[in-house]
């Protein structure tokens, strides 16, 4: 019992890391309706960006004081953000009317852009690096023998506030109606004098905030920080991205849905099946949604009335 409970709080750790990541994939999709594979890329750009920072600040060496995990957090975060923002302008907007396949297309080369950039000397470097403590990881309590750590307890409260707020921005909010109008139409949407251009740009900006989010907790987790183009980067995001087509892609609270769910798969199949077929359990999943229940678990299916 003690083996199955704490491997059902590491589950919701791990779930909680991925939803930070599908939140992005599934925002952005659900207004523009395509996928943004340079999304992982701009996770690890978060990661690396709050090594950087924490190093510029010099809180690897002489420790950090109570302050430096939140400061981190939001630079990072502006700076995936204005990252985000640059690459719809440059690399999206221009094939806004172009076939799906240029845009998944010009997608993938801007994630081996972001990934040999980031290996340059003057940026991050190729060299892995170990990711200072912004914050500490030690066990918060021990109920019945199960360890509840303290980074565990934080990323689970920061998904949930952030599912929260951006359940909030998309409902309640004047910028929430814009973009809900610009996903169901966007000439409808500009004639009502909404400025399409404008939301789809905040749009990824918010998308790579969050994973901006998702990339400095995974560094503070699991404290080693790999070079940009390692496959454990891509990795992590292909199953972000499972976890929001698991979920229904476009809905919020599916994303974080089909993100514990393959958290889940993975971590009690690593513990009780075999441990070297944990990813492979994340992509059955996936399949077999896509058999029985194409448009995901919170999805709907889109009827076209013509």
């Amino acid at each position: 019992m003690t083996t199955f409970l704490q491997t059902l709080v590491n589950s919701i750790g791990l779930g909680s890391l991925y939803a930070l990541t599908a939140l992005g994939y599934t925002l952005v999709y659900g207004v523009l309706r395509f996928i943004n594979f340079a999304h992982s890329d701009v996770f690890t750009v978060g990661a690396w960006a709050s090594f950087t920072l924490a190093s510029a600040f010099g809180w690897a060496a002489t420790g950090s004081p109570w302050f430096a995990m939140p400061l981190v957090l939001l630079l990072a975060m502006a700076v995936c953000a204005a990252l985000g923002i640059a690459i719809e302008f440059l690399a999206y907007r221009p094939l806004r009317k172009a076939p799906r396949l240029n845009v998944l297309i010009t997608a993938i080369g801007v994630s081996l852009f972001l990934q040999n950039v980031g290996q340059l000397k003057w940026v991050f470097g190729t060299q892995p690096q170990p990711m200072p403590p912004l914050l500490e990881d030690s066990s918060l309590a021990e109920v019945a023998g199960v360890q509840i750590r303290v980074i565990d307890v934080v990323v689970v409260v920061l998904t949930v506030f952030l599912l929260m707020l951006l359940e909030f921005l998309i409902y309640r909010t004047r910028l929430g109606r814009a973009m809900r109008a610009v996903s169901f139409d966007e000439k409808v949407a500009s004639l009502m004098g909404i400025n399409v251009n404008r939301i789809i740009t905040l749009t990824f900006g918010i998308g790579s905030a969050l994973a901006a989010a998702g990339g400095l907790f995974y560094a503070l987790k699991y404290t080693g920080l790999k070079q940009p183009a390692d496959a454990t980067w891509v990795l992590l995001g292909l199953k972000a991205f499972v976890a929001a087509v698991v979920g229904g892609i476009g809905n919020v609270r599916g994303a974080v849905a089909g993100a514990l769910l393959i958290a889940f798969v993975e971590m009690f199949g690593a513990q009780y099946l075999s441990p070297h077929m944990r990813d492979l359990y994340v992509f059955v999943i996936l399949i077999a949604v896509l058999m029985f229940k194409p448009s995901g678990l919170f999805g709907k299916a889109v009827v076209e009335k013509v």
